[in-house]
């Protein structure tokens, strides 16, 4: 008998690349395996363009006025009272109705969330009984706050073991680790190293450092690159996103090679030291699927700290929280059994099942609804 079909719904959101990369590779995955996945932006789903409205407040905050979105982020979206697991985001019901007729039109048998506000819609309708298939939340953030967690769904699905007790701790859901979902490419030895980094103005003698700003080009990278070019010993390659500002302000930088968006981001790992990263996002799990060593510095706020202080006591990242500290963690990776053991450790991610293979397991009766009523659902 051959693998039965499955109709899916993948909800991401175009906040950053990284939510809908992950949701784009899954979907890329379960179309091989023979599936039937769509990828829908749940942004979009809400009414009076809200979604695009929340799109630019928050690239906005983040290059403009971060210690703003710290705020939003304590009050909404960190555990805190006596109702930890609610719900206090105002777009969760809009969000929700919206998805409620989009599923009644698809008729998918399970639905997959790569977002934390499409997490919140369908548990919101699953617990009420109102969405009549699985529910699965792929979290893509290491440090899972509150809004990733309603207890409504039925499965979450973790980027590390450490994530999956604390969501289950939190929601009394089932929770697994899966690999990365990182595209074909990463870990491949390049064809021609000495062409890259010729490419790159990078001398044979120098050691590249990536670092990254993420597809906003947020943060305090140029502080970081400051401090790696004025050491002397890195020369930093800094990934501007689609920060065109960011990308003129360094790009004329002594010292500092400025790239705008990539698509060959594979090649650029595979020569460099190591990643200087501010947000524990995708482009980590890319540096883990290339065995390039990661090193947190200067998060930005919100998440993105809270993930990368995650990723260090998970043990697959180091985390240097001043300029002296920075220097002096690229400086041990050049010792070959400390690298190794940082590249082991976050190399054995990938050992763990694939997504795409935790998704059709047996589900758990989905717990009951506000009035005592169980929502109806199905396994498999």
């Amino acid at each position: 008998m051959g693998v039965a079909r499955h109709r899916l719904l993948i909800l991401s959101a175009g906040m950053g690349a990284g939510h809908d990369a992950v949701a784009v590779e899954l979907a890329r995955r379960l179309a091989a395996a023979g599936h039937d996945a769509e990828v829908v932006d749940v942004l979009e789903l809400l009414p009076l363009s809200l979604g695009r409205a929340l799109r630019r407040s928050y690239g906005w905050m983040m290059r403009r006025a971060p210690w703003a979105y710290a705020l939003i982020y304590r009050v909404f979206f960190v555990p805190g009272g006596d109702r930890p697991m609610a719900s206090t985001s105002p777009l969760t019901v809009p969000a929700a109705a919206r998805l409620d007729r989009l599923v009644r039109r698809r008729a998918p048998d399970l639905v997959v969330s790569t977002f934390h506000l499409a997490a919140q819609a369908a548990g919101h309708l699953r617990r009420r009984g109102r969405l009549p298939v699985p529910s699965t939340v792929l979290v893509t953030d290491f440090a899972a706050h509150r809004l990733w967690l309603h207890p409504g769904n039925d499965r979450y699905l973790c980027p590390c073991p450490e994530t999956a007790l604390d969501v289950t701790a939190a929601t009394g859901r089932p929770a697994a680790c899966h690999a990365p979902l990182t595209s074909r490419g990463f870990g491949r030895p390049p064809a021609d190293a000495a062409a890259i980094r010729a490419r790159l103005g990078v001398g044979p003698a120098d050691r590249p450092v990536l670092v990254s700003a993420g597809s906003w080009g947020v943060g305090d990278v140029e502080e970081a690159a400051g401090v790696l070019a004025r050491c002397g010993r890195y020369m930093p390659v800094v990934l501007c996103g689609r920060n065109d500002a960011l990308h003129d302000r360094l790009r004329d930088v002594e010292g500092v090679v400025a790239l705008g968006w990539r698509d060959d981001l594979p090649e650029l790992m595979a020569v460099a030291h190591a990643l200087v990263d501010n947000a524990a996002g995708l482009t980590c799990r890319e540096a883990f699927a290339a065995r390039l060593p990661v090193v947190s510095y200067r998060p930005i706020p919100g998440h993105g700290r809270d993930g990368v202080l995650a990723m260090a006591r998970a043990g697959l990242s180091v985390h240097a929280d001043d300029a002296t500290r920075l220097v002096a963690e690229l400086d041990r990776l050049g010792d070959p059994a400390a690298r190794r053991r940082l590249i082991t450790r976050a190399a054995a991610l990938f050992d763990a099942p694939a997504a795409e293979d935790l998704l059709f397991g047996p589900y758990e009766a989905p717990v009951r609804g506000p009035d005592g009523s169980r929502p109806p659902g199905r396994t498999g």
